[in-house]
């Protein structure tokens, strides 16, 4: 027989009772101080001495203080304390119930919402998505809480009232967009103030301040808003996200490495998804800050270059046994210089922003050398390169330094985490790290190669892999470098001459200068292209 004991044996208690038969419970007594009926057992106090008899109670006081006080001792004594729900309540299955607490005849609560232990919900109340019902609150008759809002434990929502949203202003937050977010990770009640972050092209990055053990603001999270434009699919790309980095962490783990530094760490969102839509469609994704690092936007001494191949090569090695065929292609053909070219031709046509006539050299010099577009594809279809889990975005940035020994931490920006080639994740980096000015210089005569540079990298990068690169692959080093300098500098003047549409830009023909910086880079290895041959060979063998 199920059986329930309950505390008060009010006009509440009978309420809980009618309640709890419609439920099932076939046996229900109370226990109460005042009240003398014949299914009142005894004192509450007495309730120590019930608890085998009746292991199922609950406290049915309308007083808030009351009911939260007898709740904590039903519970602290061992007993059972379910939710009583009446069945025709309206409860969303993500709502989240805890002990002894009530939502009565007709009321509403909705999505991802938190009802805390001994709360109460009367008759015909509405609790909206994502709100909290604090411990002991009593939300009234009829009342309304809206989304998003807090009922501090013990207040009572008079019958009804309206509850508005009880969210508080974050300096920083200048949108409803990134409001939500903040809030959707859980940061809102502690959040002390957001700040814009990094340095990246594609993706809109906040540092989430707030206060550490001593009270010290301090990033604790990283923020971002996703680019549905390039990132068509957020899901696919934090499905691989999710899997690379928990994977890594394991490796790490295994290799007694520090997980809370080595590797990004990413949290879903308080309803447990891999990231947040918010109102207009825009996912958002969290990740934790690693604490006393920094990010270099350029190489400032060969040891930096050398410890960032390092880290892109020991990365490479890690992932080795991962499967690269169970990664969505985020971008698909992203690295596939065939296909790009194709786009470039169909850009060059439509020239919809009538800038070709700008570009002139620039378009000349990107079709002259449309035969090296397939070279590493035709490796890969041969059989003679091996498909691999890469980055396919390895420049310096996408590198945390240690802030204090200037050593690479972990490598950032997963986005576009797919199978693909080593060649091309060696290249990428070279074309960034190797070239003697930035990747917008005006001078193009200060655009070069750094052979001295180039060697580090390589050897880096090969000793990085600790021997997971096969001889073909090291060969195929150089080519890499060229094929990606050239890829990106055609990705620059396709964006260019379709209206800048994929790279943020700082002023109208910034995507021009950045093509300009890599054709003339290429144009470089082509003069020194039997050395970096040389240089590749030279570490081969060890």
């Amino acid at each position: 027989m199920k059986s329930l004991l309950i505390l008060g044996a009010g006009g509440f208690g009978h309420m809980i009772k009618e309640t709890a038969q419609a439920l099932g419970y076939e046996e229900i007594v109370f226990l109460d101080d005042m009240v003398k009926e014949d299914d009142v057992i005894g004192m509450c106090c007495d309730y120590v001495i019930k608890h085998e008899d009746y292991p199922i109670a609950v406290a049915a006081f309308g007083n808030n203080k009351t009911r939260l006080f007898w709740t904590d001792k039903l519970l602290e004594e061992g007993y059972e304390v379910p939710a009583i729900v009446h069945p025709s309540a309206v409860v969303s299955p993500s709502v989240t119930l805890e002990p002894g607490c009530f939502i009565m005849q007709r009321s509403v609560v909705n999505t991802n919402t938190k009802i805390e232990r001994a709360a109460l919900v009367n008759s015909g109340a509405v609790v909206d998505h994502n709100s909290v019902v604090c411990a002991g609150a009593h939300v009234g008759l009829g009342s309304v809480v809206k989304a998003n809002c807090t009922i501090e434990s013990g207040r009572k929502v008079e019958a009804g009232e309206v509850i508005f949203s009880t969210r508080r202003k974050i300096e920083g937050v200048d949108s409803r967009s990134l409001e939500d977010a903040v809030y959707a990770f859980g940061f809102g009640p502690l959040c002390s103030y957001v700040k814009p972050f990094g340095e990246g092209h594609i993706n809109e990055t906040y540092a989430v301040y707030m206060p550490d053990q001593n009270g010290n603001d301090v990033p604790l999270y990283v923020l971002q808003r996703i680019n549905v434009n390039v990132f068509k699919n957020p899901d696919q790309v934090m499905d691989n996200i999710f899997g690379v980095t928990e994977y890594l962490r394991n490796i790490i783990r295994q290799e007694g490495g520090d997980l809370d530094r080595e590797a990004l760490s990413y949290i879903k969102t308080k309803s447990g998804e891999t990231y947040f839509e918010d109102d207009n469609g825009q996912p958002w994704r969290c990740l934790h800050y690693v604490a006393n690092s920094i990010c270099h936007q350029q190489v400032e001494r060969p040891e930096q270059f050398y410890q960032s191949a390092l880290s892109f090569g020991h990365f490479l090695k890690q992932l080795g046994d991962y499967p690269a065929e169970s990664l969505y292609e985020t971008i698909p053909q992203f690295h596939d210089t065939v296909k790009r070219l194709r786009d470039f031709k169909d850009a060059q046509r439509k020239d919809v922003k009538n800038r070709a006539r700008k570009c002139k050299p620039e378009i000349e010099f990107v079709l002259s050398r449309e035969d090296d577009c397939g070279v590493l594809m035709k490796q890969l279809e041969e059989g003679k390169l091996p498909l691999r889990v890469t980055h396919n975005d390895t420049k310096l940035n996408n590198i945390l330094f240690d802030a204090d020994t200037d050593e690479g931490l972990c490598i950032i920006d997963l986005d576009t985490i797919m199978p693909g080639l080593a060649a091309n994740d060696f290249g990428d980096s070279i074309r960034f790290g190797a070239s003697t000015g930035t990747e917008d210089e005006k001078d193009l005569s200060k655009i070069s190669c750094d052979m001295e540079l180039y060697d580090i990298y390589t050897k880096g990068f090969v000793e990085g892999c600790s021997g997971a690169l096969t001889d073909m692959e090291i060969e195929c080093l150089p080519i890499g470098a060229k094929v990606m300098t050239y890829e990106c500098g055609m990705r620059f003047l396709t964006d260019y001459l379709s209206g800048d549409t994929y790279f943020k830009i700082d002023y109208p023909t910034h995507n021009l200068d950045r093509t300009r910086t890599q054709l003339k880079l290429v144009w470089d290895m082509e003069q020194k292209w039997e050395q970096m041959q040389e240089i590749a060979r030279k570490y081969k063998n060890k």
